[in-house]
């Protein structure tokens, strides 16, 4: 794809789900990929996956809870294949919640700490890289419960809070050549949705049922877009949250 050959891209959450077939498109369109999860199980599945194909990987175990981590996850890139040109802050958690007044701090911290602040720790460690590159492209991974009222509480204000760092990452940065991208998706066909599926089939059949394509998305419609974003066919889109969800919101 255009611009991406020959590039350096990060992934995190990329052991399985959206960030698997991130990395794994990242890859087929000649990037070099540092795939980074939690799950050490997974991340190397997926680099076997991308060196079966012909392509480059190397996974290195990153808690995006811990700046350490994320800074040797860049360090990694850099070590690696030289940079970073490209990003997908991708890891993230879901869990069913209570109305708002009625969370334990604890569970509500967790939730922002990995889906929000995570992806800041990210960005943070990223940016100073891409700016000695002379640019680069991020995306982060927000939720059509980023631009609704969908999902728990908790959830829902960490997902809008992704699209707000994009935003202003955008305004802090455009003049060093980095753009910034949300992907928002819809109820995707990921491990996480399956499993709450085998906790609540009734409810899983309900909401695929309201979606107007009439299925659950796939990872891989996901992470199309990611690398599109990434690429210079994308250079005029900065500091969008793009809804991939099958039409769900537009009811």
């Amino acid at each position: 794809m255009n611009g991406i050959q020959d590039g350096v891209a990060v992934v995190t959450g990329g052991g399985s789900g959206i960030g698997r077939q991130s990395s794994l498109r990242f890859a087929e369109a000649g990037a070099n990929v540092v795939v980074a999860d939690v799950d050490e199980e997974g991340g190397h599945r997926t680099v076997d996956l991308i060196e079966s194909n012909g392509g480059e990987a190397t996974f290195v175990e990153t808690d995006v809870t811990d700046s350490e981590e994320v800074a040797a996850m860049v360090q990694t890139a850099i070590d690696e294949y030289g940079g970073i040109d490209f990003a997908h802050n991708n890891a993230g958690i879901a869990e069913e919640g209570a109305r708002l007044a009625d969370y334990d701090e604890a569970e509500w911290d967790q939730m922002i700490d990995v889906n929000l602040k995570g992806v800041w720790r990210c960005l943070k460690a990223e940016i100073p890289e891409m700016i000695e590159r002379g640019g680069g492209a991020i995306v982060n991974t927000s939720s059509v419960a980023g631009v609704s009222a969908n999902g728990s509480a908790h959830y829902a204000a960490s997902k809008h809070g992704v699209i707000g760092l994009t935003r202003r990452a955008t305004v802090d940065y455009a003049d060093d050549g980095i753009r910034f991208n949300a992907v928002c998706p819809g109820v995707i066909d990921t491990p996480m949705v399956q499993q709450a599926g085998e906790d609540n089939t009734e409810e899983l059949e309900r909401i695929t049922a309201g979606i107007p394509a009439g299925r659950l998305g796939e990872p891989e419609e996901i992470a199309d877009a990611v690398v599109w974003l990434c690429s210079e066919d994308a250079s005029y889109v900065m500091g969008q949250p793009i809804i991939i969800d099958g039409g769900l919101l537009v009811q």
